[in-house]
């Protein structure tokens, strides 16, 4: 039977005589249908276009349709998608090209539940709604978004319909009682004080349960059904509550509401509300939900919202899983309790969320390559190098050493952000020093070569200064600088800290420690500094991060910036930044802008290279591996190159320079600091090359002569590489005071 035939029979139920004939007896929905409202206006005008009507049972979808194919004066078919297939869809479109080129009419297409139609059945629709051959009226008790062809949902207007407030529902009670053609306006229907109410409330918003239960209640009251018209219907509290009992709940194990009911469950453990948790399981049980269902919920919630705070979360849940299953319903419950009460109330993290952060960056950028050294050296270490200069961890004394483990592009990107609770808080201080120093490692700025002369290669790209700082192990020396500079420091927890130069952002992340209730303020001197130091930021709350800058102290805007709301800072803290000046006078400047902005009192604490006192490439050849005549070439150019190429850079003048800058106070003194090192090929190669402008190769070759010196590099490479020799780097400490 055709699902709009307008021959109502008596013994068709009060819910589909009572339906609604034109939009004037709808009620509810008012912000669909009401006046002005855009689909009261195209069912007026009889100018449709394709609809989705979505919501729970007994809103109004299928009425909605009922009154469109009342009005339109386009040719109106339906189709429920529990009984057609796609030859049925097939036969209508049929008729639809036929109306409209024989009759010039258009056709209006409704599909009930068009969710039930599987793929193949939407697509086979498709094409025709595109074409506009049919116009779809589809209705769905199924997110349309999820349950229905993207391609069919983007040309539709979804319209969702919601659950009928108590007005409405009393309003169609009372349609219904004064219907004398469809409803029960012949006989004096009489209810028991309460007893209407109690059908409209236990109805929940469904207008066809609250329509079944009052002709349940009404006709089921008298002796026989129908009275004499005129007579009296009493319905008692006990019939109504007898005739809708408890209502089912609203769940479908497999649309909307089971997947909002289990968002309202997870969302309530990851909120640690035991209570929530409780009630929206205990709704899923009763309406008869899988509990392995929920235990897979559970478990997946135990490593996204709880996670490392409380890794014993996991097998916690797992156990009650397993428990459950030797056990079952109803004593089962208690497994399912336990878990959840377990997961609502334990430290929470989601700190696992990192590895999407890491998964969006695979999808933005293109791919990287695994690292050199890396890459498996079992099979080609010999052709292509793979795996020479990796570090085996467990051969150090805490089983860690700082060394590049993500690609080239991403060395410094944060994904793991540590939470501060349970497990994960016990755990922090450590992951964090550790990615300090692995930071450390990696940070390149064009001064820290400064600072050891044989790296001395501002031409080097980036991904060779990477391989060179990570296979010589420099996280040490940056520590060993860090703690040497801090001995000269009385930390306050109020200070006000100025980092003019951090190379490997090692005084950054300790100061700030330090300095809890002051601030710190660091200049980078490259983007690729700033961005790793920002990421490694981001963890920290916004109000208490480092003030991360680009710029120097040679930049006039940079020292606005830094003197903005006439900040004084308490100490200033740097490791080679004076030879960031090529000139004494360029950096008696820096030191003049530096003291401007220092707080009157306020410290200077510096660590400076002190070039020619520590170890040097000619001191580590054994004797007579070279020719006598190449040997003594080269220790006399070295020791020409390290003469003249930092004369300035000894105690006494430093000194002299600083007084000069007008600080009081001033001490210098000369320290090393010492560390086994790999002499490793690609730092070998940075450090011999002669075609890099201003390396050590290039200034040794301007010395000795190009070819003498490529001879004596080779020869050089061939000896050292592969070697760990004992190196000492040498340092002037430099304090003042403003």
């Amino acid at each position: 039977m055709d699902l709009f035939e307008g021959n109502a029979l008596s013994t068709e139920p009060l819910a589909a005589r009572m339906r609604p004939r034109n939009l004037e007896e709808f009620v509810g929905q008012e912000h669909i249908v009401g006046p002005g409202r855009l689909l009261r206006r195209a069912i007026d005008a009889d100018q449709l276009s394709s609809l989705i009507f979505y919501g729970p049972p007994g809103t109004g979808k299928t009425t909605l349709a009922r009154v469109i194919a009342g009005s339109t004066k386009s040719r109106f078919v339906t189709l429920n998608a529990v009984l057609t297939g796609v030859a049925d869809i097939r036969r209508e479109i049929a008729g639809a090209k036929d109306a409209r080129s024989l009759q010039d009419k258009r056709t209006i297409l409704f599909v009930d539940e068009v969710h039930r139609w599987n793929k193949s059945q939407q697509d086979a629709l498709l094409p025709w709604v595109e074409n506009g051959t049919v116009i779809l009226i589809g209705a769905t008790t199924e997110n349309p978004y999820f349950e229905v062809n993207k391609a069919l949902v983007s040309r539709s207007r979804v319209f969702q319909l919601t659950g009928l407030d108590e007005s409405h529902l009393a309003e169609i009670a009372r349609q219904t009682l004064e219907d004398k053609e469809r409803g029960y306006g012949r006989w004096m229907v009489e209810f028991e004080a309460g007893a209407l109410e109690h059908l409209v409330n236990i109805s929940a918003g469904d207008a066809r349960s609250l329509l079944n239960a009052l002709q349940l209640a009404v006709e089921t009251s008298p002796d026989s059904f129908p009275p004499e018209p005129g007579s009296v219907i009493e319905v008692t509290m006990a019939a109504a509550e007898e005739s809708i009992q408890r209502k089912v709940v609203l769940y479908d194990k497999e649309g909307d509401y089971h997947f909002d009911t289990i968002s309202a469950f997870i969302k309530s453990i990851r909120g640690s509300d035991p209570d929530a948790a409780l009630y929206w399981m205990a709704l899923m049980i009763r309406a008869g939900e899988d509990p392995r269902f929920i235990f897979r919920r559970m478990l997946i919630s135990a490593c996204e919202d709880v996670g490392l705070a409380a890794p014993e979360a996991l097998g916690v849940v797992e156990s009650c899983a397993a428990s459950f299953d030797r056990v079952g319903l109803p004593e089962g419950q208690y497994h399912l309790t336990h878990a959840a009460l377990y997961l609502a109330t334990c430290a929470k993290s989601n700190s696992a969320l990192g590895y999407f952060d890491a998964l969006k960056s695979i999808d933005e950028e293109k791919n990287k390559d695994v690292p050199s050294h890396l890459r498996d050296a079992s099979r080609d270490k010999h052709a292509f190098g793979h795996g020479e200069g990796y570090k085996y961890p467990h051969a150090w004394r805490d089983h860690w050493t700082a060394q590049q483990y993500l690609p080239d592009g991403l060395s410094g990107r944060v994904f793991y952000r540590p939470g501060e609770l349970g497990y994960e808080g016990d755990v922090r201080n450590a992951v964090l020093a550790r990615r300090e120093a692995q930071v450390a490692s990696m940070l390149d700025d064009e001064n820290l070569t400064k600072g050891e002369i044989l790296t001395y290669s501002p031409g080097d790209d980036e991904r060779e200064r990477w391989v060179r700082r990570t296979e010589t192990s420099q996280e040490p020396l940056a520590v060993s600088v860090r703690n040497l500079l801090f001995k000269g420091w009385n930390a306050q927890r109020h200070d006000r800290v100025l980092i003019p130069s951090d190379p490997a952002g090692t005084l950054i992340w300790e100061a700030h420690r330090r300095v809890p209730e002051g601030g710190v303020t660091a200049l980078c001197r490259s983007s690729r500094s700033y961005d790793a130091l920002s990421w490694l930021a981001g963890g920290l709350p916004t109000a208490e991060r480092p003030k991360l800058l680009i710029g120097s102290m040679d930049n006039e805007k940079t020292i606005i910036e830094l003197s903005s709301g006439e900040v004084r800072y308490d100490v200033v803290l740097g490791r080679n930044w004076m030879v960031q000046g090529d000139t004494p006078e360029s950096r008696i400047a820096l030191l003049k802008s530096t003291l401007e902005i220092t707080a009157p009192g306020g410290k200077l604490l510096l660590a400076e290279p002190h070039p020619g006192e520590g170890t040097t490439l000619a001191g580590i050849l054994p004797p007579g591996v070279l020719e006598d005549t190449a040997e003594h070439r080269f220790i006399d150019c070295e020791k020409a190159f390290l003469e003249n190429f930092f004369a300035e850079q000894t105690p006494e003048p430093v000194k002299q320079l600083v007084d000069n800058a007008g600080w009081n106070n001033v001490r210098v003194d000369s320290c090393s600091v010492s560390e086994n090192r790999l002499l490793a090929e690609s730092l070998l190669d940075s450090w011999l090359s002669a075609n890099r402008k201003g390396s050590y190769g290039a200034e040794i070759a301007a010395l000795m002569g190009k070819e003498e010196w490529e001879e004596t590099a080779i020869r050089l490479k061939a000896i050292l590489a592969g070697r760990t020799v004992h190196w000492d780097t040498a340092l002037l400490v430099i304090s003042a005071s403003a």
